[in-house]
């Protein structure tokens, strides 16, 4: 799909509104509450998202000065309890949501490459992520853009069990 060349991507500034990024953050994660999933992003209040954010640089999609896509880079960080993603070399990226109405638009796409040109900017060799290893769809979306599988997690939060993949970063 050919990225919607009419979006643009910038960090999120101190005047956005994090209730309505935590609002699009729950749009965009009902289709998989509706499957039964907990992933926190269904069910964060506006403080989760606050914590979540600044752990991190969250960078958002821009369609008409609107906000319609959010991804949140962290650099490494020991501490996560998974061996892949306390690696040094591995930054990790969560939150990454599409606004509904704007999906299947190659903004999503859009959005994982600008995370992985800033993690090969900060140096790092990979880019990792992690998702229920009952969300297909987006295994098989992650995988076309160059994700492997790396190993298993249960995350405290959630009621599933996810998949931790990863993406080598190549220079340039």
């Amino acid at each position: 799909m050919k990225p919607d060349t009419t979006v643009s991507i910038r960090p999120l500034s101190e005047d956005d509104s994090l209730e309505e990024l935590t609002e699009l953050l729950h749009r965009a994660y009902k289709v998989l509450a509706d499957m039964g999933l907990k992933f926190l992003a269904t069910w964060q209040d506006v403080e989760t998202t606050r914590k979540r954010i600044s752990n991190g640089t969250c960078f958002v999609a821009l369609k008409d000065d609107r906000i319609v896509g959010t991804i949140t880079f962290k650099m490494p960080h020991a501490g996560h309890g998974v061996a892949w993603l306390d690696r040094p070399d591995i930054g990790h990226i969560s939150q990454m949501a599409v606004e509904p109405a704007y999906q299947n638009r190659g903004i999503g796409a859009c959005l994982m490459k600008h995370a992985e040109d800033h993690a090969r900017a900060q140096g790092l060799a990979e880019l990792a992520l992690d998702t229920s290893e009952q969300a297909h769809h987006l295994i098989s979306w992650y995988e076309r853009l160059g994700y492997r599988f790396v190993e298993c997690v249960q995350w405290d939060v959630t009621n599933y069990r996810s998949v931790v993949m990863s993406k080598t970063l190549a220079d340039g």
